[in-house]
C-alpha cells in the first residue's frame, strides 16, 4: 500500500479550506478580517500602558484601569465582530473617596476603514489634581471593515 505523505503546510491549508467550504454548506460565512480592536496607550508620569478593548454588548461590565496610582482610564467598544455601535473613553482622577471624571468623549459611526490601525483620537492631554499631573493617551482603531 502506496501512503501519500503531505507537508505538515499542506495539510493545514487543505483542512482549512475544507472547514471553509463546511461552513459555506451551512450557511454560515467564512471572514479572513479581525474583529474590531481598539488599542489605547495611556501615559503618566515616564510610563505608557497599552490598553486594548474589543467589541462588548454591555459596557457596564467595562472595567477602568489603574494608571500609575493617580488615574483610571476606561476604553468601551460597544457592538459585534462585525459592527461597532459606539466607542466611550473615560479618564477619570483617583481621588481618595471617589474617582472623580475628567473626559469623557463618545465616536460615532462611520469609522474610517482607510488606514489600519485608524488615528482615532490623536493624541490627548488631561490635568488632574492639586498639581495638575498630566495623562496622555491616543487610541487607534484596527479591523475596522470599508
Amino acid at each position: 500500500m502506496n501512503h501519500l505523505r503531505l507537508h505538515p503546510k499542506t495539510r493545514s491549508r487543505r483542512l482549512t479550506r475544507g472547514a471553509a467550504f463546511a461552513l459555506a454548506g451551512l450557511g454560515l460565512t467564512f471572514t479572513s478580517s479581525a474583529a474590531p480592536l481598539l488599542r489605547c496607550e495611556v501615559a503618566y508620569a515616564g510610563s505608557t500602558q497599552v490598553i486594548e478593548a474589543r467589541t462588548v454588548a454591555d459596557p457596564y461590565r467595562v472595567a477602568s484601569v489603574d494608571i500609575g496610582g493617580r488615574f483610571r482610564f476606561k476604553a468601551v467598544m460597544v457592538g459585534d465582530a462585525s459592527q461597532v455601535a459606539y466607542i466611550k473613553l473615560y479618564a477619570y482622577l483617583d481621588a481618595k473617596r471617589q474617582p472623580i471624571l475628567l473626559q469623557q468623549a463618545t465616536y460615532l459611526p462611520p469609522f474610517k476603514a482607510a488606514a489600519s490601525p485608524y488615528p482615532l483620537t490623536g493624541e490627548q492631554h488631561l490635568y488632574g489634581g492639586a498639581v495638575e499631573r498630566e495623562l496622555m493617551y491616543s487610541c487607534t482603531l484596527q479591523g475596522i471593515a470599508p
